[in-house]
């Protein structure tokens, strides 16, 4: 099958899709994605679904169907015209003006408390079995193929999923804000899920000592900055690598009272990593 071909039969909400990218803002004809190459705060890939391009705004850079897989695959064309092929039986009605809404890529399947031995076995090894209450078994489908993983549903109903092989997001990505019934109006950031659950570890008792706020990616702050307004001090469990770095003077900028919580964890990437280094539990 040639480059014409799969550029006029695949869609390249599907393609996006099949690699767990959803839109940050979706309108008629248009959608802003984040970048494929980068972490950014704000989304800048703009895709026109009329002319079934994408175009960086960071970058410059233009991108067809053909051009996305090579970039999130590096890959050869060839190699990207295989995995497009796929898609071509299930989008042969496909034309770039059609406005005519498309099936989502994925499909969930099953929602359920974690039982799969694989999925515990994965928290153990986390060291977060304990809150497995806290997160979901998810089954699903996606380009074609079933898998599962440890869900962990965001604010605009999405599944952060993870196993001990793949980490994708099934739905619009988003933030996931949780609040208690605490008296103190304190809030916990955390970049990833299993870093909130390990510090639900920590807690005495395992009594709510803040509410929670996890950004499943440091490119959604940006949805959390009116949240973080409401609170007398902020709690930052942010990574120790560039993004989070960053992340952290930005956010001690902008709010009066926070705690860079990250200098427990100082010679680890994160929480969860200096909690599994630990002999506890």
């Amino acid at each position: 099958m040639n480059c014409k071909t799969i550029k006029e039969k695949v869609d390249i909400r599907t393609v996006l899709e099949s690699f767990g990218k959803f839109p940050a803002k979706e309108h008629s004809k248009t959608a802003f994605y984040f970048a494929l190459d980068r972490e950014e705060e704000k989304p800048s890939l703009c895709v026109d679904f009329e002319k079934n391009m994408a175009f960086d705004f960071g970058t410059g850079k233009s991108y067809d169907v053909i051009s996305i897989v090579q970039q999130l695959k590096k890959c050869s064309v060839s190699d990207a015209l295989k995995y497009l092929s796929q898609f071509v039986v299930l989008n042969q009605n496909f034309t770039p003006k059609t406005l005519t809404p498309k099936p989502e890529n994925y499909q969930i399947l099953n929602v359920q408390e974690v039982k799969h031995p694989a999925l515990l076995d994965y928290l153990k090894s986390r060291k977060v079995l304990e809150q497995k209450d806290l997160v979901k078994e998810v089954h699903y489908q996606l380009g074609g193929k079933q898998g599962f993983g440890i869900g962990f549903q965001n604010n605009s109903k999405g599944f952060e999923i993870r196993n001990a092989y793949s980490k994708i997001c099934l739905g619009k990505k988003d933030i996931s804000f949780i609040q208690t019934e605490t008296e103190y109006k304190e809030i916990a950031l955390f970049e990833g899920f299993f870093d909130y659950l390990t510090f639900r570890n920590l807690e005495q008792d395992n009594t709510p000592s803040c509410d929670y706020l996890i950004l499943n990616s440091t490119a959604m702050f940006f949805k959390a900055e009116e949240i973080l307004r409401g609170y007398d001090k902020i709690l930052l469990f942010l990574d120790n690598d560039n993004n989070g770095i960053s992340l952290k003077t930005k956010i001690k900028n902008l709010y009066s009272d926070v705690e860079d919580c990250s200098l427990v964890y100082h010679d680890f990437k994160d929480l969860n990593e200096w909690f599994i280094s630990k002999k506890i539990l």
